[in-house]
C-alpha cells in the first residue's frame, strides 16, 4: 500500500493579504511559517517517510526542505513540475478582492461553479489540464514506491482539485471537505492506484493554533 502525506506549503506573505499566488506568481514565507514546518516534521516524524516530491516554486520547495531535514535518515528529496500551483494567468499577484471586480463572471465561476472552472476569461490554466498532470504523477509515485510512505509538498488549488479526483469527489462537490490550511496535512492511502482511501482531510492538530483554510479555494 501507498500511504501518501499531501501538505500544503507554509504561509507566504500573498496569503495573508489574499492574493492569488497560481504557478507564476510567489511570494516570502512568513517567518512564523517555519516553526510550523518543524511542527509538520514532529507529526511526520514516525511514519517512515521513504520519500518526498515538491514543487519547484520557493514557497513549496522551502517547505520540503525543512521538513525533509528534520525527518529521520532525511529521505530523498525531488521536485516535480507535474504539482505546481494551478495556472491563474492574469490573476496572479492580484487581491482577490480586486479579481472579483475585474474580472465578475470568471471569479463567480471560481467562486461558485467549479464543475466549470477552465480558466476562461483570465488565461488561466483550469481544472482538468491541472488534474491530467496531477494523476500522472500520482500514477508513478505508486508504481515506484507500491509500500512506500511518500510526502508532497504542494499548492492549495492543486492539491485541492488533485485530491479530489483521487477520491472521485464530483467536481462541484470540489470544496465539500473544507479548505487545505498552510502546513495541514492529508492522508490518502492506495492499494492498487486505482482506488484511493481518505485516512484525514486538513490534518493541523499540532500546529496547536488556529488555521483559516479560506485561502485556498
Amino acid at each position: 500500500m501507498t500511504t501518501f502525506y499531501f501538505v500544503r506549503h507554509g504561509q507566504t506573505e500573498w496569503n495573508l493579504e489574499r492574493r492569488f499566488q497560481g504557478a507564476q506568481g510567489d511570494s516570502p514565507l512568513l517567518p512564523g511559517s517555519y516553526e510550523d514546518m518543524k511542527k509538520v516534521a514532529g507529526f511526520l516524524k514516525d511514519k517512515h517517510i521513504d520519500r518526498v516530491y515538491a514543487s519547484p516554486l520557493p514557497r513549496a520547495k522551502v517547505t520540503a526542505e525543512r521538513i525533509q531535514a528534520d525527518l529521520p535518515n532525511e529521505p530523498r528529496l525531488s521536485l516535480h513540475s507535474n504539482i505546481v500551483e494551478v495556472g491563474l494567468g492574469e490573476w496572479e499577484g492580484q487581491a482577490m478582492a480586486d479579481v472579483q471586480k475585474k474580472y465578475p463572471e470568471a471569479y463567480d465561476v471560481y467562486k461558485n461553479h467549479l464543475e466549470r472552472f477552465e480558466g476562461q476569461g483570465f488565461n488561466g490554466e483550469g481544472y482538468t489540464k491541472a488534474v491530467a498532470r496531477f494523476q500522472k504523477m500520482i500514477q508513478e509515485i505508486v508504481a515506484n514506491h507500491p509500500d512506500d510512505a511518500v510526502l508532497v509538498v504542494a499548492h492549495g488549488l492543486i492539491l485541492t482539485f488533485g485530491m479530489t479526483s483521487l477520491l472521485g469527489i464530483p467536481r462541484d462537490q470540489i470544496r465539500s471537505l473544507g479548505g487545505l490550511s498552510n502546513t495541514s496535512t492529508t492522508i490518502i492511502e492506495t492499494k492498487n492506484g486505482q482506488d484511493f482511501d481518505l485516512v484525514k482531510w486538513n490534518e493541523t492538530s499540532y500546529l496547536n493554533k488556529n488555521q483559516d483554510a479560506g485561502t485556498t479555494i
